[in-house]
């Protein structure tokens, strides 16, 4: 798999007191610092309202702080926006939604995923050679032909993921791309995940399946319900911090009682495994 690189070989993002407010009242974020380096696996983990999405939009420069400063690919974000600079950016930073009926509009996978390698104007070889590309990596050749509303739920989302891929992005920012489907599914996609880092990708994900950010990161971010960073260190640590992880609001505090004595214990604590291991779900 192709990447293409900036001449800047500085951090991939910068984030200094960075702000966000929707329509001039509602704050998304408050107070974001953050620094990914090149190559980094960082999963971005926080109770829904905690502003993922947000940074995730962002980092992708479809919105601009409204205070602070940040850098992407070395550029302002600011530029990235609303200058010239926009479109080399979007070829190198992709987003992945979580809702892949974004993505998808096209009459079948094959356009939906040639588009933006259209849009670039190059060459009719050249897109046909990275839709191939983008449908392997994916495992999703057989659906080339298919419409979009005949896809199951991890179709959709493998398609989506290609129509980032065929740009050959040197980043991957991936909001909740396990939501919503079934088991087996959702260890093939994850699976698929972990091959984009093999491959050299950055890759950011945001998700609130805990069990899943051992395979597909290395660096976990957590978000607090006030929006800012609550928690920023190796997966390992931050997964195995339960009071960490209760304050976020990621898994709870159950109160039992035995013989008359209460005690409380965390539930729905992430499941650790060995680095490197394989999923336990049997895949497809």
């Amino acid at each position: 798999m192709s990447t293409e690189v900036t001449g800047d070989r500085g951090p991939v993002f910068e984030l200094h007191g960075v702000r966000y407010v929707y329509g001039q009242r509602q704050v998304a974020l408050d107070g974001i610092d953050l620094v990914v380096e090149r190559g980094e696996q960082v999963a971005l983990l926080g109770a829904n309202g905690s502003g993922k999405t947000t940074l995730l939009k962002l980092l992708d420069g479809i919105v601009g702080p409204s205070e602070g400063s940040m850098r992407a690919l070395g550029l302002e974000v600011a530029a990235v926006v609303d200058g010239a600079e926009a479109f080399r950016f979007h070829r190198q930073v992709g987003l992945v939604f979580q809702d892949p009926d974004v993505q998808l509009f096209s009459a079948t996978v094959y356009d939906d995923v040639a588009f933006g390698p259209l849009q670039l104007g190059l060459a009719t070889d050249e897109v046909k050679a990275r839709v191939a590309e983008a449908l392997g990596v994916m495992e999703i050749e057989h659906l080339a032909e298919r419409a979009p509303f005949e896809l199951s739920g991890g179709e959709k989302k493998r398609a989506a993921i290609a129509s980032v891929l065929s740009l050959r992005p040197e980043v991957i920012l991936l909001d909740e791309p396990t939501a919503s489907l079934d088991p087996r599914t959702k260890w093939v996609l994850v699976d698929l995940i972990r091959g984009l880092a093999k491959a050299g990708k950055t890759l950011i994900t945001s998700t609130h399946e805990l069990d899943i950010v051992p395979y597909i990161a290395d660096r976990v971010v957590v978000l607090g319900e006030d929006r800012r960073v609550l928690a920023d260190g190796p997966a390992a640590e931050i997964l195995a911090n339960a009071d960490l992880l209760i304050e976020a609001n990621l898994i709870h505090e159950h109160l039992h009682e035995h013989d008359g004595v209460r005690h409380r214990h965390a539930h729905e604590a992430p499941v650790h495994h060995e680095a490197g291991a394989t999923p336990a779900p049997e895949h497809s």
